[in-house]
């Protein structure tokens, strides 16, 4: 549909990532495997991604789907508090940037992503914040998963006006790969 080609199933597995950072942690099956590099970046355990197109989810009319709400004319926020402007408070209390911009699902009318435009000392450029691991309050936008150091390393998107399949899932494993591994206190044992 929409010129992106064909797809004939069963054939080429285009999800394989082949090596990935993981090591086995013990010589039988159905133990763990353990990161051997940065597991957030490496995309790994509750950090992983799928291999999706890199390409822009379209609507049924072949328009992209999800779009920054400074490029569209057609939506406001009507309840709530709008985000832009607001500082970004990362899990570890560190102010890294603020909101600069909101990223729309046009037609399913929701919110997607927070752009962050982030602090030169936070590795300074924009961001997106998937909405679900955002908080949002009169004063702030606090993301727990993550800390002020991890920001510079969130994945970038190629275009300033479109987020591929591919990006999303990044962007989204890294946020949610925080919430073990952003710090060793997460990944140690409870008791």
């Amino acid at each position: 549909m929409h010129g992106r080609g064909e797809v004939t199933l069963p054939g080429e597995d285009f999800q394989s990532r082949g090596d990935v950072a993981l090591r086995q942690s013990s010589q039988t099956n159905g133990f763990p495997f353990d990161p051997t590099g940065d597991p957030m970046i490496d995309g790994v355990g509750p950090a992983s991604w799928a291999k999706r197109r890199d390409l822009p989810e379209l609507d049924g009319h072949g328009h992209t789907k999800i779009v920054p709400m400074s490029h569209t004319e057609d939506f406001q926020i009507s309840a709530g508090y709008d985000p832009r402007d607001l500082p970004v408070v990362a899990g570890d209390g560190e102010i890294v940037g603020k909101i600069c911009d909101m990223w729309i699902d046009a037609p399913e009318q929701l919110i997607r992503y927070l752009e962050v435009e982030l602090d030169a000392a936070n590795g300074g450029g924009k961001r997106l914040i998937p909405m679900q691991m955002a908080l949002v309050r009169s004063n702030r936008v606090k993301v727990n998963s993550i800390f002020g150091k991890h920001f510079k390393n969130v994945p970038t998107i190629k275009s300033p006006n479109q987020v591929t399949l591919l990006e999303e899932d990044k962007i989204s494993g890294y946020y949610a790969g925080g919430i073990l591994y952003a710090s060793q206190e997460r990944t140690d044992p409870l008791l």
